[in-house]
């Protein structure tokens, strides 16, 4: 009985040995379990950060040079104008982040081309030549060449002595004398015979006879110390008397012209003059190869700013450049010195350059008609160039 009891026990020990070791295995797996989810659930929070972090998206370079008012730097070293507020809305649509790097006209371009920098914002013409080179967006502002002169102001007695004394003047003086001389030989022709007592005897005081009545009968003065007494010297009279009104005011209007004290006086007035006086331009700009292809000789200068200082120290006559930074120029920090034609001529395209084959450019060729149509776009127009989309 004991034995069987002893061996039933002997049974059961053998028979629960494999449920507890199988139990063990089940806990540690349990465990183990546990403590991967648990580092699972504090690592995971960093694998969305690492997967969306920026890592990819870089601050881009925007190449600008000195181009006022279009890109100009103020007083605390920021950029300011009109391309630069173009592309600062740009950005902003666009979410970019930026930065931007000054060069001169030629070293620009060349980082455009070399993809160094991811954009070009200035006054940046479009040109078929620099299309070859890099690609441009639309047009964002349309312009022409100007030129700029000295200004003199002549509020002197020097100065009308100069004018009445002048080349034109004297043309002016020398044509009526001849038809006053023309007139008095008709009337000396008519008057020498029958006439001779107020038209002289002989032929020299006759035509000076004839001179001086011409003089004073288109004048209305009519002193009446000599008539005509002929029939042919009388038709001659009043045909002259009609004549001299108009003559008269020919001759004021020439006179007041050519006399006429203009504040402005100027070697050059139209394009056409540039071939006969000293020009100034920016070196390797669209108005340098304006002149190049006009053959028209002209001082190169590294910027608008030294051009215009150049023309006041009078080492040239005219500065050609764009019209809109000339005139900016004329009215700030040159104001009553530099005066800048109204003639504007050899029409130009601003546009924002860009390497080629740039992934920017569809979205700035949408953004720009979107911002130059709007109301703040033509106030900032306004503002740096005086007159709404000019």
């Amino acid at each position: 009985m004991p034995d069987t009891i002893l061996e039933i026990k002997k049974d059961k020990t053998k028979g629960t040995s494999p449920d507890v070791s199988c139990a063990d295995q089940r806990r540690g797996r349990l465990f183990f379990l546990f403590v991967w989810c648990l580092l699972a659930c504090l690592v995971y929070p960093a694998f969305p950060a690492v997967a969306s972090a920026p890592s990819g998206v870089k601050t881009m370079v925007i190449g600008t040079k000195e181009a006022p008012p279009f890109s100009f730097k103020d007083e605390k070293g920021q950029w300011k104008g009109i391309s630069i507020q173009l592309w600062k809305q740009m950005a902003q649509e666009l979410g970019l982040e930026y930065v931007f790097k000054e060069y001169d006209l030629q070293g620009l371009m060349a980082a455009v081309e070399d993809k160094s920098i991811d954009a070009a914002v200035a006054a940046l013409t479009i040109t078929a030549e620099r299309e070859k080179r890099f690609d441009f967006s639309h047009p964002f502002h349309t312009s022409g060449l100007g030129i700029a002169v000295l200004q003199e102001n002549k509020n002197s007695w020097t100065a009308v002595f100069e004018r009445f004394f002048s080349l034109d003047f004297l043309r002016v003086v020398l044509a009526l004398a001849l038809v006053l001389l023309g007139v008095g030989l008709l009337a000396w022709f008519f008057e020498r015979k029958k006439n001779p007592e107020e038209f002289g005897s002989s032929t020299l005081a006759g035509v000076g006879s004839g001179f001086w009545w011409s003089a004073v009968t288109m004048t209305t003065v009519g002193y009446g110390d000599k008539a005509p007494k002929t029939f042919g010297g009388r038709v001659l009279g009043i045909v002259w008397m009609f004549l001299g009104i108009i003559i008269i005011s020919s001759f004021t209007a020439a006179m007041t012209s050519t006399l006429t004290v203009s504040k402005i006086s100027s070697k050059v007035n139209s394009p056409q003059d540039l071939h006969r006086v000293r020009v100034g331009s920016l070196e390797h700009s669209t108005s340098a190869v304006y002149l190049n292809n006009n053959q028209i000789h002209f001082a190169g200068y590294p910027s608008v700013k030294m051009a215009m200082e150049g023309l006041l120290a009078q080492d040239i006559d005219a500065v050609v450049y764009d019209s809109p930074i000339l005139r900016y120029l004329a009215v700030g920090e040159f104001q009553g010195r530099v005066q800048v034609l109204k003639t504007s001529f050899g029409k130009q395209q601003y546009g924002i350059a860009l390497p080629a084959g740039s992934p920017l450019r569809e979205q700035i060729n949408r953004l720009i008609p979107k911002i130059t149509t709007q109301e703040e776009w033509q106030g900032l127009l306004f503002r740096y160039l005086g007159s709404p989309g000019s």
